[in-house]
């Protein structure tokens, strides 16, 4: 079958490439991909600043049906439509975060798409205890952005408390910072979306998805913008979600005293960090990594109620064959999310 394969180390080093079709084995489950999301860890997998293991199929944002059942792989039937929680995919089970559930702290984790072999390709195997039931009618193609949405499912409604009558502040209106202003639009929450001057189209996003303002920082000064949308208060929540140094900067200039600032982007560097703005406004500082199995139950629970529908997050479909165009659409912020399909 083909396949975006990640074959050797390095700057690059990826193509299309011809491998065998996995085997389904003894408690295992084959599934026969339909979307796979392009997302900003395969970037940094192609230009080898996230740590991946080659040879490996890339991509872990999948969705598709469960087409063969290994022997012992209980709960599961052929037929399933199913996304995939890969992160999971090595983890030792025995250690402290394993055995709590919080399995992104396992030291020996690896997911797929990077660790070991991901969704790229028109089939791959996993774990029962992988597959997520996507709920009745909801499409495969806003199900492969499961992922992602768990990521913002965690930050938003698990790490963060924000209520209604918050006014809050997304620095970042890429993918997940879109998805976290789905979650708190449908809360209710004022938010406020701010974005570089490359941001154009995705700001446009905001303010249909239901942005109370956005901002161009390029065209508009941000503290006195917050000023004016807050009456000189400042946002009571802050998530930053563009990993930028200037952005972390804005988003603790923005925060009203004891307000909460999220850190949910990566920034991949260290950075000069105003950490007086902490002292004297009695800040509180949380990160999110990714998300939990509890956080993956909550997701289809809110994918099957049908409030927060994720379509409009998709600007294009494409096969795996044109890959290089999918990552480039993504790198030059020209799509939202960008899936890949096998090869009719």
């Amino acid at each position: 079958m083909k396949a975006v394969v990640k074959f050797a180390r390095g700057e690059g080093n990826v193509d299309v490439r011809d491998v065998e079709e996995p085997v389904c084995g003894p408690g295992q489950v084959k599934v026969e991909v339909a979307f796979c999301g392009v997302c900003g860890t395969d970037l940094h997998v192609l230009h080898d600043t996230f740590r991946n293991f080659p040879p490996v199929i890339m991509g872990h944002e999948v969705s598709g049906r469960v087409v063969e059942v290994g022997a012992g792989a209980a709960g599961v039937s052929v037929g399933d439509r199913a996304t995939i929680l890969g992160a999971t995919a090595v983890t030792c089970g025995q250690c402290r975060y394993c055995r709590s559930g919080n399995f992104m702290f396992c030291a020996n984790r690896r997911g797929i798409g990077h660790g070991v072999n991901g969704g790229f390709a028109r089939y791959l195997v996993v774990r029962p205890d992988q597959l997520y039931r996507v709920p009745e009618g909801f499409p495969l193609e806003e199900a492969a952005l499961s992922e992602p949405f768990a990521a913002a499912v965690q930050a938003v409604t698990e790490i963060t408390q924000v209520r209604i009558g918050d006014t809050v502040l997304i620095s970042g209106p890429g993918p997940i910072g879109l998805l976290c202003l789905k979650l708190l639009v449908a809360e209710g929450v004022k938010t406020i979306v701010a974005g570089a001057a490359a941001d154009t189209e995705r700001l446009e996003a905001a303010r249909r998805m239901g942005a109370a303002a956005t901002i161009d920082i390029a065209s508009r000064n941000l503290a006195e913008a917050i000023r004016e949308e807050t009456g000189g208060v400042g946002v009571d929540t802050a998530f930053e979600c563009a990993g930028h140094p200037l952005s972390v900067r804005n988003c603790l200039e923005a925060l009203r005293p004891m307000g909460h600032y999220t850190q949910v982007a990566i920034c991949g560097r260290e950075i000069p960090f105003p950490i007086d703005f902490i002292f004297y406004k009695q800040l509180t500082l949380t990160g999110t990594l990714c998300y939990t199995a509890r956080t993956w139950d909550r997701v289809m629970k809110i994918l099957a109620e049908g409030r927060i529908r994720l379509d409009d997050m998709i600007t294009a479909r494409l096969p795996i064959s044109q890959w290089r165009q999918a990552f480039d659409l993504c790198e030059r912020k020209q799509a939202l999310k960008v899936l890949l399909h096998p090869e009719t």
